[in-house]
């Protein structure tokens, strides 16, 4: 008889974790308390996968040992709590695959901010460098549904600190972290600590011989450091100090001494603009290094890399205003990288649903570089409250079109309009993407 799988979710994760072990000859039932997607279940009735949704009904799921947990399902939600409970071990989608690609080496990504755009630059340079290489994890596509389809000698993987959490045999070879800053404490019991132990578990049963790349400038992995012990191979990249050996800046050059490899490009030379991005440059070049890629292929990437849709997208020009979409930046840390990297007087387009935000870091940028913010959301009062005095002008929408109108009203020639939330994007949007993607509509549609 097979082994007895249970899939908590039917979202990307849940979905290719399912297919994964229908593939390998699991018998698989799939359980979601909401709706699930009708593409999703046609796929499921094809398999022959038995599921249920908008509900959990524990006397189906009797008899598993392991349950595949969607990251968006808290460990305190009641049927992760009875099937711990019932001796079910309870793992990530990212944990259950990894194993069916045993010879595979891994390079994991992960930071409040920035690993999006930090996965995806190396995916691009491990790939311009002629490895086999692919790209998945939090950044889109599940792993599991690759494993299930393809096998490459090295995967490059986003992992957001819910995936993290349901990790524990699973062993970078190459990890990267780039920064922690508060987010998404209310699944941490509100405490700091919490939510950076569960970051720092991208480095759990890495030895000496992998490699753990760090910021050497975060306040959170400083003091982390400062009482913990970690047994793999440490190097460091940092903005401040250049007696680092790993990755520096001085007199605005990057440098990376790493291994056998001394080099340098000009930060003026990166595609990717803002101090926040050099920081994203420094960790991929690293990670590039430690996988054996050519300085010539990293810096030819570096020099040529587009970005990531939704972060600080590049929408177009129109009478001399540009409107850059970081719909992304759903978090006050996001916006303040955003912000800190605009060179001309801003149009700010912000709000949506708040999470116990504080605006008190943005306060600078506002006052220097915004002249009119238009609030995004249904609820705006914090926003008003937060930058009253710091603007000039203050508009209130309810849509990606009328945002932009009201935009393109109050921007001058020479100005940037500047879609960077700081909150989530439910009250208004399916999500970050559809934000976004209503922004680039109405814009293109000025």
């Amino acid at each position: 008889m097979a082994e007895f799988v249970v899939v908590l979710g039917a979202g990307e994760s849940g979905m290719g974790a399912a297919y994964l072990a229908h593939k390998k000859g699991f018998e698989v039932f799939l359980s979601d308390s909401g709706t699930i997607s009708p593409e999703h279940k046609k796929e499921l009735v094809a398999l022959g996968i038995a599921f249920e949704e908008g509900q959990h009904m524990l006397e189906r799921m009797r008899g598993t040992k392991v349950v595949v947990k969607s990251p968006g399902i808290p460990d305190t939600a009641p049927v992760v709590v009875s099937l711990k409970q019932a001796g079910a071990k309870v793992i990530s989608e990212i944990e259950f695959a990894a194993p069916f690609a045993p010879l595979a080496k891994w390079v994991c990504i992960t930071g409040s901010n920035g690993k999006t755009t930090t996965t995806n630059l190396v995916y691009e340079i491990l790939h311009a460098g002629g490895l086999n290489v692919g790209m998945a994890g939090n950044v889109g596509r599940s792993l599991a549904r690759m494993v299930a389809d393809e096998q490459h000698d090295v995967y490059v993987l986003e992992l957001s600190s819910f995936q993290l959490d349901g990790m524990s045999d699973f062993k970078a070879d190459v990890a990267i972290l780039l920064n922690i800053t508060p987010d998404h404490l209310d699944r941490y019991d509100h405490r700091m600590e919490n939510y950076v132990a569960s970051k720092f578990r991208i480095a759990q049963n890495m030895r000496a011989s992998d490699t753990l790349i760090l910021n050497a400038d975060d306040a959170e992995i400083k003091n982390y450091l400062a009482s913990h012990n970690l047994s793999a191979g440490c190097v460091y990249f940092s903005q401040e100090n250049t007696e680092l050996r790993g990755g520096y800046v001085c007199e605005a050059i990057l440098h990376i001494t790493l291994g056998s490899q001394v080099w340098q490009i000009p930060v003026s030379e990166l595609s990717l603009k803002g101090k926040h991005n050099v920081y994203n440059s420094l960790a991929a070049s690293m990670a590039a290094v430690s996988c054996g890629v050519t300085t010539e292929i990293i810096c030819e990437v570096l020099r040529t890399f587009k970005g990531i849709e939704h972060r600080l997208e590049f929408v177009r020009e129109r009478d001399g205003v540009r409107y850059i979409n970081d719909s992304k930046a759903t978090n006050v840390d996001s916006a303040w990288y955003a912000l800190e990297s605009m060179t001309t007087p801003v149009v700010w387009i912000a709000g949506g649903t708040d999470k116990g935000n504080d605006y008190a870091p943005l306060q600078g940028f506002v006052k220097e570089k915004v002249h009119t913010l238009i609030c995004l959301g249904v609820d705006n009062a914090k926003l008003r409250l937060a930058f009253a005095g710091a603007v000039e002008n203050f508009v209130e929408v309810r849509s990606a079109h009328d945002a932009v109108e009201a935009a393109a009203r109050f921007a001058k020639k020479g100005d940037t309009v500047l879609l960077s939330p700081a909150c989530a994007s439910f009250d208004l949007f399916k999500n970050y993407e559809d934000r976004g993607r209503q922004f680039k509509q109405a814009v293109m549609a000025l």
